[in-house]
């Protein structure tokens, strides 16, 4: 298997291997590939969790307990493409578990990383080629928190 080229890097005050735990718990495909430790150099206490790599839906992430300088923001989210909405509620549910809810599918998880949870059907709804459609659907998810596909169906007329 080829090593992915581009790997996003998500930094933890010290919580590291506890999120990637989490997340690879609530997505299928995914896995804790590799565990790093802080040796005598530093920065962190030796032997202390340094980096943990792991897979979600088998995409590569690094998690890295870097300290407290530096938090999330939604300047950057996760996106995840739901099949339907058993898919959508599963993982709302599982990602909004100490954390918050915000609008138009998007979260907070319980360490502060934003995520996108979109139904597969949302964009190909908010594209159709009547702009009033396309408008009704826009304005029906805007009201949202978690995305409703049947409502955003119901919005489109179908």
């Amino acid at each position: 298997m080829q090593k992915q080229k581009i790997a996003t890097c998500l930094w933890f005050d010290g919580r590291a291997e506890e999120a990637a735990r989490y997340y690879t718990s609530l997505f299928p495909d995914s896995r804790i590939t590799d565990v790093q430790h802080y040796g005598e150099a530093g920065p962190g206490e030796p032997g202390s969790v340094m980096t943990v790599t792991f897979e979600l839906a088998g995409r590569e992430f690094i998690a890295l307990n870097g300290g407290p300088e530096f938090t999330f923001s939604e300047a950057i989210s996760l996106s995840v493409d739901c099949a339907d909405q058993a898919e959508v509620d599963e993982l709302w549910a599982g990602l909004t578990d100490g954390g918050e809810e915000s609008v138009c599918g998007w979260l907070k998880d319980r360490y502060g990383l934003s995520w996108q949870i979109v139904p597969r059907e949302l964009p190909e709804l908010l594209s159709h080629p009547d702009p009033t459609v396309s408008q009704q659907v826009m304005k029906a998810m805007l009201g949202m928190r978690k995305i409703d596909v049947q409502a955003l169906r119901e919005a489109a007329g179908k």
